[in-house]
Parts: structure tokens; C-alpha cells; sequence
């Protein structure tokens, strides 16, 4: 016989200190194997948790604000279908990268590497760059035809490395690419040869390609410790023999936690007070190809770089003047444009409700919104909208009502400010990749969603 009277149970079941979000797929950051991650939420922070077989737990931080991270996913749009795809799906995403007909957005912005060669020896490299291998003209060319296939008409392409300056025959692979019909040819380098070399200047100038300039601060110790060496006077030099001659300027930023995010509301003014400067692009570290040791859980994220811009621009900036960008996952970038006449500096967002022609999930049943004015500001906010390109003085011009005869004008007083969170093995998201735009152009023929590349595809180096 049982008796009457039962033990009590005093043990009190416990919450989780996290919320789960959503399961995704990630990678281990020793093996590269392809992973599920639990996507959680705690004290408003966004982190994965995943687990491989092989070697263990692993947590790494998506976004320091999961209110941010929220808000954005009702930017999502449908993505676009490229005109054809050069891949099968065999093994499944990311393995049949090319793209593959699973991939579910075209390429607006293509990227060729044209040399593994590098003056400089980065600590952090996403590229791990330090070859000697340079692309020919004729690799390059059917790098662009296979481009070309597969988008028709690109509007832009980004000419990399390693460092492109280096390479011997870049004014025939510049003169090349806009012979054959690319709007804007953009040419990423550190401008160490354009603040040195008078002869490659000269010649540079005469192609007038958009510069994408690293650019990371203010102060020599930033560049000692991302880049090597004290670059600073480099850096300024560079871009004044640029405003000279006349150039569209993008400075490209990478972003460290106590290293120069303290800087980032003095590059952003610097941006958008100077006339040749078209855009500012602040790109939180990724910790692939060569980097130094981190903390995953501790590490700058893409609602970081917008509070600080927001608390040290004393108004310039503000968080809510950034806007998603939809044609990616919507958690991987956010822009503004910045329109400053001389008397008056203020924002687009301030002037049209981006909002309303942008957000695609919570409007999708509006009607009465002008298509001219939407498609406008798809156009600029778009990862394919290149600052300073005719292109985006159309489109902010449509947007803002100004006339056709004003519209060159605009060129030096507007300014993109943007934020673009790449992955590394540690907070790689699979659902992003499968909506990147931004995509590596391969000689072997192939399209590869830009981090999908740095993280599976390039020779991966550690420490």
C-alpha cells in the first residue's frame, strides 16, 4: 500500500536566462563545417550559441541591440532573379555557390580581385593578403562577360585585392571594364601610390575611376595598430591629391572595439564637410583571413557604429536617420544620405519618410504611394548605389523635387553614410548569405556571395 501521505517537492523550476529567436545554420570556427546555431536574445543583446561534434560549444555576438535587429527584418524585399545561373544545387547552401538557383538575390555589386599582392602587412586581413599573383586582362575580361550573363547591363564593379595599385596592367583593366559598359568602375586601395607615385596619379586621372579609400582615423596610433605602420599623413595626402584632380571619393573605415570607435563621428563629419568626399562606408572588423586574437561575445557591431555616430556627431547623425538597406538581409547594412548646401546640413530621412516606401512587410497593401518617389529610393538604397555616381544625384534629386538643371550640383552636397556588418566563422548566418548581393567575381566562373568566399572559399589563415 502506498502511503497517504507523499513527499513534498520543494526544488522551484527555473526560466532560461535567454530567449530563443530562430534556428539557423552557422559554421565551426576551427573546422568550417556548416553548423545548426540557436539564434538567442539576452539583455537585449543577440547572440549564437551553436555546437559542433568535433570541437565543442562556441558563442559568438550577432548585434549589441535587439531592438535594432528586430525592427529591421520588416525591410526585407523580395530579391531579384539574375538573368542565369551558373551553378547546380547538389550538396546544398553555401556548397554550390555560383550562384546557384537556391540563391535567392542578383548581384548589385560585383567585386574582382585583381592580385594578391599587397604593400602593406594588415594585422587584420580579411584577404590575407601578402602574394604575388596578378590577374590578366584577358581573365579579367571574361570575368566581366561572366558578370554581364549574368546581370545584363552592371551598374557597378569594385576592382580589389590585396592592393589593385599594384598591379601592372590596372589602367587597361580600369579603360577594359568602362569600354565594356560598367556605369561605375570603383577601385578599392589604401592610396599609398596615389599620395606617393605623381606618373600613376596622372594616369589614374585620366580614367577617373571611383576611389574607395581605406581610411580608419585620425590618429597614428589606429594606423600602427590595424595597419602597420603610421599612415595617417598618407591617408590625407592621398585624398588631397584627389579633391585636386577632381575625383568621386568613398572612405572605407574598419571598425575596432577601443581602438577607433571613438573616432567614428569625426570621420563622419570630415565626409560630409568635404567636397570631394561622396560617402563614408564604417565596416565593424571581420575576424577571418589574418586578425588578431578576440573575444567573439565581445566585439563592434552594426548598431555600435549608429549609436556612435549618433552620440558624437552632437546631432549631425542620428540613429533613426539610418535606414536598413533591403536588397541584402536588412541586418547586414544601413545607410543615409546627408545633403549639406553650405548653410544647412540634414538628412534624407528627415526631408522624405523613407519608411513608408522601404518597408515592404508592414506597407505591402499601400497604394497611394508615388512609384516615382519608391523607386528613387530603392535605387539609393541599395547596396549597387554608389556615392557620387549620376545614379544616386538622379535619384535623390527625384526624391527631393529638385530640378534637372540643379542635379549637378548636388553632387558635393550630398554624402552617403553607411554601415555594412560582413561575417566572419563566428557569426555567420546562412539565411544572410543566401540573400547577399555584394558578390565575388571568380576567374574560374563562378559568383560567390562576398562572405561566403572569405569564410569557405579563400584560403583561410588564423592568427
Amino acid at each position: 500500500m502506498h502511503s497517504a501521505t507523499s513527499k513534498k517537492v520543494t526544488a522551484i523550476k527555473k526560466d532560461r536566462p535567454e530567449i530563443f529567436l530562430e534556428l539557423t545554420r552557422s559554421l565551426c570556427p576551427a573546422c568550417r563545417k556548416i553548423i545548426d546555431a540557436d539564434v538567442l536574445v539576452r539583455d537585449n543583446k543577440v547572440f549564437m550559441h551553436k555546437y559542433c561534434p568535433e570541437h565543442g560549444w562556441f558563442d559568438a555576438l550577432v548585434s549589441n541591440d535587439f531592438e535594432h535587429y528586430r525592427a529591421g527584418l520588416q525591410f526585407n524585399k523580395p530579391g531579384t532573379i539574375p538573368l542565369t545561373f551558373n551553378s547546380e544545387v547538389k550538396k546544398g547552401c553555401p556548397q554550390d555557390c555560383g550562384l546557384c538557383p537556391e540563391h535567392k538575390q542578383h548581384t548589385c555589386l560585383g567585386i574582382l580581385e585583381i592580385t594578391d599582392a599587397c604593400n602593406l602587412r594588415c594585422p587584420n586581413c580579411f584577404a590575407g593578403a601578402g602574394g604575388n599573383s596578378f590577374l590578366s586582362v584577358d581573365q579579367v575580361k571574361n570575368m566581366l562577360e561572366l558578370l554581364m550573363t549574368s546581370e545584363g547591363n552592371p551598374e557597378v564593379i569594385q576592382l580589389s585585392g590585396g592592393e589593385p595599385t599594384l598591379h601592372p596592367e590596372l589602367f587597361s583593366i580600369i579603360a577594359l571594364a568602362q569600354q565594356m559598359g560598367i556605369k561605375v568602375v570603383q577601385l578599392n586601395t589604401n592610396g599609398i601610390r596615389i599620395a606617393q607615385d605623381d606618373a600613376f596619379l596622372e594616369q589614374l586621372t585620366r580614367l577617373k575611376p571611383s576611389i574607395y579609400l581605406q581610411f580608419d582615423g585620425f590618429t597614428s596610433d589606429v594606423y600602427l595598430q590595424l595597419r602597420g605602420q603610421d599612415l595617417l599623413e598618407t591617408k590625407l595626402r592621398a585624398i588631397d591629391r584627389l579633391a585636386e584632380q577632381g575625383f568621386n571619393i568613398v572612405l572605407a573605415a574598419t571598425v575596432i572595439q577601443g581602438l577607433n570607435d571613438s573616432q567614428l563621428g569625426q570621420i563622419a563629419e570630415f565626409a560630409v564637410k568635404h567636397k570631394s568626399i561622396r560617402g563614408v562606408m564604417f565596416q565593424p572588423v571581420t575576424y577571418t583571413g589574418r586578425h588578431q586574437d578576440f573575444d567573439p561575445m565581445h566585439r563592434t557591431t552594426l548598431p555600435d557604429v549608429l549609436s556612435a555616430l549618433d552620440a558624437q556627431t552632437a546631432g549631425l547623425l542620428t540613429k533613426k536617420d539610418f535606414i536598413p538597406v533591403p536588397c541584402p538581409y536588412p541586418t547586414c547594412s544601413a545607410i543615409t544620405y546627408v545633403y549639406n548646401d553650405g548653410n544647412e546640413i540634414t538628412t534624407l530621412p528627415r526631408l522624405v519618410n523613407v519608411e513608408d516606401y522601404l518597408d515592404y512587410f508592414k506597407n505591402r497593401f499601400i497604394t497611394d504611394l508615388s512609384p516615382l518617389t519608391q523607386g528613387a529610393l530603392e535605387g539609393l538604397w541599395s547596396a549597387c548605389a554608389t556615392p557620387g555616381s549620376d545614379d544616386v544625384n538622379n535619384n535623390f534629386a527625384g526624391c527631393c523635387g529638385f530640378s534637372t538643371e540643379s542635379i549637378k550640383e548636388l553632387e558635393e552636397e550630398i554624402t552617403m553614410v553607411g554601415v555594412h556588418a560582413f561575417m566572419d566563422p563566428y557569426n555567420f548566418d546562412l539565411k544572410r548569405a543566401k540573400k547577399c548581393c555584394i558578390h565575388q567575381v571568380l576567374p574560374e566562373g563562378k559568383l560567390v556571395p562576398f562572405c561566403v568566399y572569405n569564410n569557405l572559399k579563400r584560403g583561410c589563415q588564423h592568427g
